[in-house]
């Protein structure tokens, strides 16, 4: 049986990404497409549909060339390819969302780069006057 069962994802570990899953998970058509995208985009999906049509084919529920077999397949591909384009959203809301977490993550390096170069710089100063001090106190001792 676990042959027929879609393959679950990974839940995410970036906390972003949680964060959007969750609020994703709030809407119930959000959770309707998520749902058929798995399932239309399983193996089972495929198998269910090579059973279905041998048996239509092989049963004689219609005669060739099978005009409602066609139609019903067409109407399918047609609700199907949405569901694509929902993916893709999906897919591309996900990129976003990793992609701001990135931005924001660099804006506070370059935060903490900034800071540490300040303290660096401080510490050179300190670091000339107590050599200029101690240089200036070694000159009064030797005369």
């Amino acid at each position: 049986m676990r042959l027929l069962a879609p393959n679950k994802l990974p839940k995410p570990i970036n906390p972003a990404l949680i964060k959007h899953q969750e609020e994703r998970a709030q809407s119930l058509q959000n959770r309707i497409a998520d749902k058929i995208t798995t399932f239309a985009g399983s193996m089972t999906f495929v198998y269910l549909h090579v059973i279905w049509f041998g048996c239509w084919i092989g049963f004689g529920v219609e005669d060739y060339p099978f005009g409602l077999l066609t139609m019903i397949v067409s109407l399918e591909a047609i609700f199907l390819s949405t569901f694509v384009m929902i993916s893709q959203n999906r897919a591309d809301a996900k990129r976003q969302v990793i992609s701001d977490a990135q931005w924001k993550t660099v804006q506070e390096e370059d935060k903490q780069n900034e800071e540490l170069l300040e303290l660096s710089k401080e510490i050179l100063r300190l670091t000339r006057e107590v050599r200029s001090h101690t240089n200036g106190h070694q000159s009064k001792e030797l005369t």
